[in-house]
């Protein structure tokens, strides 16, 4: 497997992850009904560099890096995951992370946040825990799961070391 750089001719192969996950409406807080337009713009062009895991099977998971928050808190940035449903279970949600916080460090950043990990959302929260990440803030009730209700979403912090 090789994690790159995205290219805009990648979204194709990147759009049935985003769409299938955006789709179910459970850990993403992301219209379930966007389109392919609206999941590229948000994926990709908002994105100060968006990345893809490849093996030979294709594309087969995807991240993002961005900027959390403008001026004052532009040291600060956010990522976003998704792992095709072929490929969960072996650690590229883990591998996708750490490559993240090389490439951010690289890119500038002092820290990585993730501003609405789902509580209900467990694999992740024990990822980003097991990867170094602080639960820094509880929003009570901030997500409607379309089978569990009303759920908490955690603010997660790391510092980021950078060279």
């Amino acid at each position: 497997m090789i994690i790159r750089q995205a290219q805009a001719d990648d979204f194709d192969a990147i759009w049935p992850l985003l769409r299938d996950v955006f789709r179910a409406g459970d850990t993403y807080a992301v219209d379930p009904k966007i389109s392919k337009a609206d999941a590229q713009a948000y994926w990709m062009t908002s994105a100060a560099a968006t990345y893809v895991a490849e093996t030979d099977n294709g594309i087969v998971g995807t991240y993002y890096i961005k900027t959390n928050q403008p001026g004052g808190g532009a040291h600060i940035c956010n990522c976003g995951y998704i792992v095709g449903a072929d490929a969960r279970g072996q650690g590229l949600a883990a591998t996708m992370c750490n490559h993240s916080q090389t490439q951010a460090a690289a890119m500038g950043y002092h820290a990585m946040q993730f501003n609405f990990v789902l509580a209900s959302n467990t694999g992740a929260v024990r990822l980003w825990q097991r990867l170094g990440f602080d639960t820094v803030g509880t929003i009570p009730d901030a997500f409607n799961h379309p089978q569990q209700g009303l759920v908490n979403a955690f603010v997660m912090y790391k510092k980021l070391h950078r060279d």
